[in-house]
């Protein structure tokens, strides 16, 4: 039975981290307010604009405004302040040489996919689940589910055969909910003791995952 493999993007495969700060830095101006804490900002990445808005304190009534200003800038300098993490190609070529290959982000899908596509690594991926494509983000399984539906057509499909690989608690409690194994990476923006409480599986980075998943046996869970 064929691996599937899904993987979160920020931290896991890429390093949009200037273009993140940027978008907010530009946010915050548009609304005549002090720049927000860069640290803070990252340390909220993975999870959705209207958390992370909400986490820097931002009013509940402003935060779609704010996010507009966010997306208005982000897309204006995106694809040149976005880089692949190392590995993350040679990782992707792998997983696709042996497995169903999904993205699951709290990007929307329209970013997400001219993202890749501009850093030539889209042919390995055969599904995007970014944000506007469910109700409840990670850390429901509702994206999961859907990259795994949307993925293996067979009935008789067993989850001891599907990994989220990801860099946050977020992708690791997904993972758990979702009834599959969850692996983390230290590449991004959690620490190693963020993620020994959820997952006995860590590792450096994307392909270092996922040449563990080419090895690994089903038995060996």
């Amino acid at each position: 039975m064929k691996n599937t493999i899904l993987f979160d993007l920020d931290g896991t495969l890429i390093d949009s981290t200037p273009a993140i700060l940027d978008g907010f830095d530009a946010a915050f101006m548009a609304h005549d307010q002090p720049l927000p804490n860069h640290d803070k900002i990252k340390s909220l990445v993975g999870h959705p604009l209207d958390i992370m808005f909400k986490g820097l304190g931002v009013p509940k009534e402003l935060i779609s405004d704010y996010i507009c200003s966010y997306k208005k800038r982000y897309e204006q300098i995106y694809l040149r302040q976005t880089t692949l993490l190392n590995f993350a190609k040679d990782a992707l070529e792998l997983a696709n040489s042996f497995a169903n290959v999904g993205i699951v982000t709290t990007k929307t899908s329209k970013f997400s996919t001219i993202l890749l596509e501009h850093l030539d690594v889209a042919q390995y991926i055969q599904t995007i689940i970014g944000r506007d494509d469910v109700t409840n983000p990670k850390p429901n399984p509702e994206p999961l589910n859907l990259a795994l539906a949307r993925l293996d057509k067979d009935s008789d499909y067993d989850r001891q055969n599907a990994f989220m690989i990801g860099d946050t608690p977020m992708d690791l409690l997904a993972a758990k909910a979702a009834n599959i194994t969850g692996i983390g990476l230290l590449c991004g923006y959690s620490k190693k003791q963020d993620l020994t409480s959820h997952t006995k599986y860590i590792f450096s980075n994307s392909l270092e995952a996922v040449k563990f998943i080419a090895e690994l046996k089903a038995t060996d869970l």
